[in-house]
């Protein structure tokens, strides 16, 4: 790991810790040239999966692109960039459970919005009106009258 102020190659491991919820390390480093200290995360990747789209294009499955969905969808609630880190790997978990080597953009789709249910109503909302694509304020009513019912 290249030390991020003086990009010499040889850093030293100080502390490392378990995330919350098991899925990723935090490692505290400390380069051996200059003394930088700094944090860096590891986690596993979702690898040959592929993504149907509605269009039948398929591509790679992207953690870049659900991060940025998720960020998107939680913009401006209080909500910490690791909380945002902790749920994409919890979908993500979900996801692999799945197991299949493809999966529709759908799939993926309803499973962020069975987490964001239970993470905040609000992001859930954000993220349903984009992904279901609402065209009315109908729409809207209809997905809020179905939250509050469960």
């Amino acid at each position: 790991m290249k030390c991020p102020r003086c990009l010499h190659d040889d850093t030293r491991i100080s502390d490392s810790r378990v995330s919350r919820e098991g899925l990723a390390v935090r490692r505290r480093r400390t380069c051996e040239k200059c003394g930088y200290r700094f944090t860096t995360t590891e986690a596993r990747e979702i690898l040959d999966l592929m993504v149907v789209k509605r269009s039948g294009a398929k591509e790679r499955y992207s953690t870049e692109k659900l991060m940025k969905g998720l960020t998107f969808a939680l913009q401006k609630r209080p909500v910490t960039k690791e909380k945002i880190r902790d749920l994409c790997l919890r979908i993500e978990v979900d996801l692999m459970k799945k197991d299949p080597k493809e999966l529709t953009s759908k799939k993926i789709g309803e499973v962020v919005l069975r987490h964001l249910k239970d993470f905040d109503e609000v992001a859930y909302i954000r993220f349903a009106s984009i992904y279901r694509d609402f065209k009315t304020i109908k729409g809207f009513k209809r997905e809020i009258d179905r939250l509050s019912q469960e």
